[in-house]
């Protein structure tokens, strides 16, 4: 989701008479490099690191058949960096453990039956099961997208079935592997992840105090967006600061201190324009002691933010409850959920995509399939755009792989080493824009095919592009059929919540409160509410904004909303942060 999906008064066009509008699909932003993300670095060195180990091991061995099972265990090392290590553990654990039943299921219906179309069937079933789960669990990059590529190839490889429990535990080992060392960097920045959502918040609060308003309380372009920015760094940050435990006193003043920057960060959503340039400098050099490892900045708070941080303190210590304004997983995967138009879209378009692989003669049905599934977004807008990036991103990729062909014929040991490189040039590549990592991504499929089996580099090739094609043109026509109307009652949903709460915060600050810890928690839960509804609404709108057929949005409810939200929010924020103290 982002800035080209959002609903704009020229490019949507309105049916006479009706409350439908159809919005065209833009071209231009779907090719757009952006800046790459500012960590893409560990989940690309930490894949390579978990690759390697198996792969030049099963050289040795001889054995480099048995790749793709290593492999679906070593890319797993993708996962979850945003994390603090306590959670990022947990969670590492289960996207393993998924990953392991995935293959389990694709590897025993391998081994059942050799009915190709059935064999698509399952893998599209599975395919919709991970897009579904990965969206609700908001797991994060890469997604589903190695899940269901790692399941769908597995569908289609010879199997007996004596030999599921050897395949699966070299799944098993290699997710270990994988474990290991997305926890290895633990030993020398064990309060790095935690240390860089907290330096983001800054920064984006750094960005919102430098748009100053204009005269007469008129906005400028783009302090809407940099207040949600803001808002959502914020409140994703103090959520990445939850997952942190403080058992010792080691642990709880190191936290403490995040604490402290944090609420500052926060007090830019309430702060006053006349020291705004001041205050956004010192946030952001903060951010950069915070990025280069030094010691925590001192910050000096003022009664009622050190009254919060007691707060905040006390609201550690009680079981943890869901991000507030925001549903939980179950709820998310509940019978009218909008997720479940997206799985549908991802089911249909796997099984029609295979199946037309199948009609026009190509051997590798289930790259049709990952190619169907890969395109879904959260609406039709993101996933014509990620049909184009992947076409073109494909297309400029099997010119890579045709240049690389004659050091490929020079051995094993020269595919092992290219496919650890093309890894590595993915993850730098892919959040610049999906069809930049994509050049990188299909020399690796291809290399990762040919460990398995060999075949001419001109089959190889052919059967490629036109599984891009056939599944990206398939995917999309599915996803423009298979309509998402759920997506505004999920703005309905959003505006809902952020009105009760907006109400609560309202009432709060019309009571003057006497100062003290109590009072600054339920201020504090009160914000922590209001923000989480704004950034859900602000999602479930360009979400809806993105889906070419779809009833007219509120638009006039959503823009009072916000304003009424943001403005109570940064009343609660004034009120627990004023009078800040100068650093």
């Amino acid at each position: 989701m982002g800035k080209h999906a959002r609903p704009s008064g020229k490019s949507a066009r309105t049916a006479p008479g009706s409350a439908v509008r159809v919005r065209p699909l833009p071209i231009r932003s779907a090719v757009r490099l952006r800046r790459p993300v500012d960590i893409w670095h560990k989940p690309a060195l930490s894949a390579v690191a978990a690759l390697a180990v198996p792969d030049f091991a099963l050289f040795a061995l001889g054995r480099l058949d048995l790749i793709l099972y290593t492999s679906a265990g070593a890319m797993c090392a993708l996962y979850a960096h945003g994390l603090p290590y306590a959670a990022r553990a947990r969670t590492l654990l289960w996207v393993v453990l998924g990953m392991v039943a995935g293959l389990g299921v694709a590897l025993t219906a391998a081994s059942l039956t050799t009915s190709t179309a059935l064999l698509v069937v399952l893998a599209s079933l599975v395919a919709a099961v991970h897009k579904m789960v990965c969206d609700a669990t908001r797991i994060g990059p890469p997604g589903n997208l190695i899940l269901t590529f790692i399941a769908a190839s597995a569908f289609f490889v010879p199997q007996h079935l004596g030999q599921v429990p050897l395949h699966l535990a070299l799944a098993l080992g290699a997710g270990g592997l994988a474990w290991l060392v997305c926890m290895a960097p633990a030993l020398i920045r064990p309060r790095g992840p935690e240390r860089i959502a907290t330096a983001r918040a800054l920064e984006a609060a750094a960005g919102l105090l430098r748009t100053e308003s204009r005269p007469g309380g008129v906005e400028p372009a783009g302090v809407a967006q940099a207040r949600h920015a803001a808002a959502a760094a914020v409140n994703a940050a103090w959520h990445t600061l939850f997952l942190v435990p403080a058992h010792t006193p080691a642990k709880a003043a190191a936290r403490a201190g995040l604490e402290r920057l944090l609420v500052r960060a926060e007090s830019a959503l309430g702060h006053e324009p006349r020291s705004a340039a001041a205050e956004a400098e010192r946030l952001t050099g903060w951010a950069r002691e915070l990025r280069s490892g030094r010691p925590l900045p001192e910050v000096a708070l003022s009664a009622a933010e050190t009254e919060e941080l007691v707060g905040v303190a006390d609201e550690a210590r009680e079981p943890r409850r869901p991000a507030p304004g925001r549903p939980g997983v179950l709820a998310r995967l509940a019978p009218g959920s909008p997720l479940l138009p997206i799985g549908a879209r991802v089911a249909a378009g796997g099984v029609l995509a295979g199946w037309a692989s199948m009609a026009v003669g190509v051997g590798h049905p289930y790259w049709a399939v990952v190619t169907a599934a890969s395109i879904y977004q959260a609406n039709t807008t993101l996933s014509w755009q990620r049909a184009l990036q992947r076409t073109l991103g494909n297309l400029l990729g099997l010119l890579l792989y045709t240049a690389l062909l004659p050091l490929l014929h020079t051995g094993q040991l020269a595919m092992i080493v290219l496919a650890l490189a093309c890894q590595l040039g993915a993850e730098a590549c892919i959040t610049r824009n999906y069809w930049l990592g994509s050049v990188w991504v299909t020399p690796m499929a291809l290399l990762l095919t040919e460990f398995g089996s060999r075949l001419p580099a001109r089959t190889l090739i052919a059967d490629r592009w036109i599984d891009t094609v056939v599944g990206a043109a398939v995917g999309l026509a599915c996803c423009v059929l298979v309509t998402n109307r759920r997506a505004g009652d999920r703005i309905e949903a959003a505006l809902e919540r952020v009105t009760a709460a907006e109400s609560a915060a309202s009432q709060l600050l019309a009571t003057g409160l006497a100062p003290g810890a109590d009072n600054a928690r339920e201020t504090g839960w009160a914000r922590d509410r209001l923000a989480g509804g704004l950034v859900e609404l602000r999602e479930a709108v360009e979400v809806a904004a993105g889906e070419w057929w779809q009833r007219a949005l509120p638009e006039e409810r959503i823009a009072h909303a916000e304003q009424q939200g943001h403005r109570a929010l940064a009343g609660l924020v004034r009120r627990l942060s004023a009078p800040v103290q100068a650093a």
